[in-house]
């Protein structure tokens, strides 16, 4: 019954949050007007920049933020117990994380849809600019690299999901001609491609899983090529393809059909929680609500739970989906409470529902999972889908969640497979065969990641542009030279050689691992990059003279814990990157805390100069011709 109160009252709680805090924010602080004329009209070039319905952008919006960051964090964080993943998940996403998103959408409308990185160098200093875009760069750089990794890794795990993921392409552009080209509506069509999707679904959990290992005779693991690296360079080519296509050909109506998908999962899921909950089949304390045994190389709860739980309640990439990709495209200023505050708070609602499955879906015991000795203490991954005896409860969660080994050795597999294992069973206690379930989450997680990946790739192409221009690189301001840019060193990240740390059973095996060996330093890097867009937005309302409490607050925590986590993680006595001489990444941890002490200081300077002191306005627009386009959103985009 716990687990039915949790998933109820969040629900209800983010409800009540939109219509209270969510509104005080929009109308009393930013004071959002349908009068002030957008970027998406200002702009239209119908490429980026392109009005489109509420709806829809919502669909992008959400997908480009959630990816497997709400998953992937809650699922690791629930080692410290669910009890404090969920406070922080439900507190964090209304009071922080929304906030986040909604303040650097608004500026970035109200500065002609420019990133955070470029309005900070005329809100707070030419050089800020600068700093910022580079933080940027570098954070982006290592997300295209891992998630590049975490959906081959999915792909290899659950060879049910390769069907159903890709289909989904082929779809989205049909659904966009329609619309945009042929000027019909997209309610229908994106229903329509969503059963599609489904029947894939159900094709590759029964039918035909699409494994590479086989079909192209490629190894699991080992050297270059393996079935990771080969849908690395896959999936990546894929994302230099479709983030130089215009929006409405593939990033909108796939967004949105992806949209959809989430609904009817997320539905299902709840579903399932209630019947679950009601009928005492799941059971929140087969976990624990605050843990006594973990791995004891496990960093301390504080501050690695603000770092590890990023997406779920306050994540730095989300700013740049707001100013980078979803202020060209919204139509009008009231849309964007609509838009990025409510789906942080959907996102915030799916974090939930990731630690219920994790620990309540979990204990339902549909699986076990076997230690196998022979590959380093690992998981076997042999599903048991019979109805015979399961452990269940607490020892299906310690069987998954084993405090006896080793924090390095929790990896994607574990993460990500508590998730769609957990949430299969909680779609089975509604009827749906477990088998089937695995297959419908594999399929939700994997979408999701992709739209995160190729949305990356054109908010790296912008950086890359905008440091180009003001680097003076003429080469990188062309659209596909920055793009190529960035698929290429992302790949490269990717496929550097194993650290000789790495656990020689690590299912990517010796190759293809290089951009794990970066990861360490994403999680603060993200949540600083939160910090730094909570001051550029404080800094807009302070020189307009309005409150900056509710801003000033988040933005405090944001810059503290990240780079608390950070000195953790170079100088500890047990595993610091200086006793254990990772010297790349102690350098570049101090190259990004030098670049946080540097921007902080250059806020702390001015910030006494300019309260109520207007920044200088933006130059002159000259507009480019567009044949064929006019100011309005046309009749369905």
């Amino acid at each position: 019954m716990l687990t039915l109160l949790i998933a109820v009252g969040s629900f209800v709680g983010y409800l009540i949050a939109y219509h209270t805090y969510g509104r005080w924010i929009s109308q009393k602080i930013f004071q959002v007007n349908d009068q002030t004329e957008m970027p998406s009209h200002e702009l239209r070039d119908d490429v980026d920049f392109v009005p489109t319905k509420r709806q829809v952008i919502f669909g992008h919006h959400f997908t480009s933020i959630a990816g497997t960051g709400p998953i992937v964090g809650p699922a690791i964080a629930v080692f410290w117990g669910w009890l404090p993943a969920l406070i922080w998940v439900f507190v964090g996403s209304i009071f922080i994380g929304a906030v986040h998103d909604f303040g650097a959408l608004v500026v970035s409308l109200r500065n002609r849809g420019q990133t955070v990185g470029e309005v900070a160098g005329r809100l707070i200093s030419p050089r800020a600019r600068v700093l910022f875009l580079v933080i940027l760069f570098m954070a982006l750089t290592v997300v295209l690299a891992i998630f590049g990794l975490v959906i081959a890794t999915i792909f290899k795990l659950y060879p049910e999901s390769v069907l159903p993921t890709w289909i989904s392409l082929p779809l989205a552009v049909a659904v966009g001609f329609w619309v945009y080209k042929k000027g019909g509506g997209i309610l229908g069509p994106s229903l329509a491609a969503l059963v599609v999707i489904y029947v894939c679904v159900w094709l590759g959990a029964y039918a035909c899983p699409i494994n590479i290992e086989e079909l192209l005779n490629v190894p699991a693991t080992g050297a270059f090529p393996n079935v990771i690296s080969v849908w690395t360079v896959v999936l990546l080519t894929y994302c230099f393809i479709a983030s130089v296509l215009p929006v409405w050909v593939m990033l909108q109506p796939r967004d949105y059909i992806n949209s959809h998908q989430l609904v009817v999962a997320l539905g299902l899921l709840m579903i399932g929680v209630v019947v679950a909950g009601a009928t005492g089949q799941a059971q929140l304390n087969a976990a624990p609500a605050i843990a006594t045994q973990i791995p004891s190389d496990a960093p301390p709860i504080w501050p690695f739970l603000f770092i590890t739980i990023a997406c779920g309640a306050c994540s730095g990439f989300h700013c740049l989906v707001s100013s980078g990709t979803t202020s060209k495209q919204i139509d009008k200023e009231s849309d964007a409470q609509y838009v990025a505050y409510g789906s942080m708070l959907l996102e915030g609602g799916l974090a939930i529902m990731v630690i219920l499955a994790c620990c309540a879906g979990v204990g339902m015991g549909k699986f076990t999972r076997e230690i196998d000795a022979t590959a380093g203490g690992g998981y076997n991954y042999v599903e048991q889908l019979d109805d015979g005896q399961h452990v269940t409860g607490a020892a299906a969660w310690s069987a998954r969640y084993d405090a006896r080994g080793s924090w390095k050795k929790f990896k994607l597999p574990q993460t990500v497979g508590a998730f769609i294992e957990g949430g299969a069973n909680f779609l089975s206690a509604i009827g749906v065969p477990v088998k089937l379930g695995i297959s419908v989450i594999a399929v939700l997680v994997a979408c999701f990641a992709a739209t995160t990946l190729d949305s990356a790739t054109r908010l790296q192409r912008y950086v890359v542009q905008e440091l180009a221009g003001t680097l003076r690189i003429k080469p990188l301001t062309n659209k596909y030279a920055a793009t190529l840019l960035a698929v290429v060193l992302a790949g490269w990240v990717a496929m550097l050689p194993a650290d000789a740390s790495q656990p020689a059973d690590h299912p990517l095996g010796s190759a293809g691992t290089g951009g794990l060996i970066l990861w360490p330093l994403f999680g603060a890097t993200n949540q600083l990059l939160a910090g730094l867009a909570f001051m550029v937005t404080m800094f807009y309302l302070w020189r307009r003279g309005r409150p900056v409490w509710f801003i000033a607050i988040p933005m405090t925590i944001m810059l503290i814990m990240p780079a608390w986590a950070m000195l953790w993680q170079m100088f500890n006595s047990e595993s610091g990157w200086y006793k254990e001489g990772q010297t790349h990444l102690l350098w570049t941890g101090f190259a990004i805390l030098g670049i946080q002490v540097w921007m902080i200081a250059e806020a702390l300077l001015l910030l006494p100069r300019v309260k109520g002191v207007l920044e200088d306005g933006l130059p002159p627009l000259v507009k480019p011709s567009l044949a064929g386009a006019d100011s309005s959103s046309g009749p369905n985009c």
